[in-house]
């Protein structure tokens, strides 16, 4: 009887839950959306409160460093004491950072506000890669996926925030994103009720396999994959940051565009991003996660390559198919590090989502020196060769090595 339930359980392990996926993939389009209303904030914060650009740099490095390097943390701790409810409460703190942001009188309150909203990201983003594995079943490269393109969709949509909501209605606008931001956590307890069950069949196997310790060799060879999975990333996001944040400045200074026509450019390259996210998972199901980080660094490299030479409209088009390729691995890269280190679900998606992205907002600050030195031009140029750094993924184990290191 026992073996028949155990068997009963096994069976259910497998399958794909779509219904959570889909609705946890939407909390990440709202949570990260939220994120995406501080820097879209920066010029009329700049213009109501008379900030200057140092604390402006302040309150982008209080984000990134509360709501990225903090997930590790946060997943190391709930991959011992799974907290199914963080969830909720994690976007509660969010929506009061928001309230407090609408109605911020100075800095300091500012400041205050985004640590609340860095706070529930922090939390959010482990529990939530969690949640993806939890409903996976077999295909946990789509399952990311879904999760990620999410976060993906609602990063893209700063530019969309920044014109027809803050334009208009100033610092103030951002009072509406509390009603996101308690949407958001109206599904997540819906969620929390289902991780909760969930975790007593999936949580006590996987503890099972996280306490085999490998041999010395073994372990060693495990630490050096993770090292070059995490640099790989690294290059990832320090490309994807140029071209975010500094890349509407080059258009504009080397077509002679305008701000709003700049924004298209970014736009296409987060928009086709998000696309290649949702692609990448099933590509990786099928034809292995290590062959799909491969792929998305090198297959865009001669596309960044030329980048810098062609003009306005082929830029748009080349942009298109680097974003689609370069962030086809960003939900594998997750799959294949939780795979590598099974039992450590939410730390390795804390490590590859979260301290990578802090990474590339320090690169950001590195890049805005080169820029300030050597001017845009050269920069990009230089920033171009970043993806044949996807070379170093024949460092990375295959995925039948890594599924027979723990057979």
């Amino acid at each position: 009887m026992g073996s028949t339930s155990t068997k009963s359980n096994m069976q259910k392990n497998n399958q794909t839950v779509y219904s959570i996926l889909f609705i946890i993939g939407i909390c990440h389009l709202l949570n990260d959306s939220l994120q995406a209303v501080i820097p879209a904030m920066f010029p009329i914060l700049e213009k109501s409160l008379g900030l200057t650009f140092t604390q402006l740099g302040l309150i982008a490095f209080t984000l990134n460093m509360v709501a990225s390097v903090m997930q590790p943390l946060v997943g190391l701790y709930t991959d011992k004491r799974p907290m199914p409810y963080a969830l909720p409460v994690g976007l509660t703190s969010s929506m009061v950072g928001m309230l407090g942001l609408a109605l911020a009188p100075n800095f300091w309150m500012i400041l205050l506000s985004v640590l609340f909203i860095g706070l529930g990201s922090a939390v959010f983003h482990p529990e939530g890669s969690r949640v993806a594995y939890l409903a996976a079943g077999n295909r946990r490269g789509l399952a990311q996926s879904i999760y990620q393109v999410g976060g993906n969709s609602g990063q893209a949509l700063a530019p969309v925030i920044t014109a027809l909501v803050l334009v208009p209605l100033g610092q103030f606008g951002a009072i509406w994103f509390t009603l996101i931001a308690g949407l958001a956590v109206f599904f997540l307890i819906h969620i929390s009720k289902w991780y909760a069950v969930q975790i007593k069949f999936f949580y006590g196997d996987t503890k099972k396999q996280s306490e085999k310790k490998p041999d010395k060799g073994l372990s060693k060879a495990i630490k050096g994959a993770l090292v070059v999975l995490v640099f790989l990333v690294f290059a990832r996001s320090w490309y994807a940051a140029a071209i975010s944040n500094f890349y509407a400045f080059y258009t504009i200074e080397n077509y002679g565009l305008t701000i709003a026509q700049s924004q298209v450019y970014i736009f296409t390259f987060l928009f086709m991003g998000a696309v290649g996210t949702f692609l990448g998972g099933p590509l990786a199901d099928r034809f292995g996660k290590r062959n799909v980080i491969l792929l998305s660094l090198l297959a865009p490299a001669p596309l960044a390559l030329i980048l810098p030479y062609v003009g306005p409209i082929s830029s748009i088009i080349l942009l298109a198919f680097i974003g689609l390729l370069l962030m086809s691995s960003f939900s594998v890269s997750v799959v294949y590090a939780q795979e590598l280190i099974p039992g450590k679900i939410g730390t390795m998606s804390g490590l590859i989502v979260g301290l990578a992205f802090g990474m590339g907002a320090i690169g950001s600050v590195a890049l805005g020196s080169l820029i300030d030195i050597f001017g845009l031009t050269i920069t990009m140029i230089a920033i171009s060769v970043l993806p044949l750094l996807g070379l170093l993924t024949y460092l990375l184990p295959s995925d039948e090595k890594v599924s027979q290191w723990y057979a």
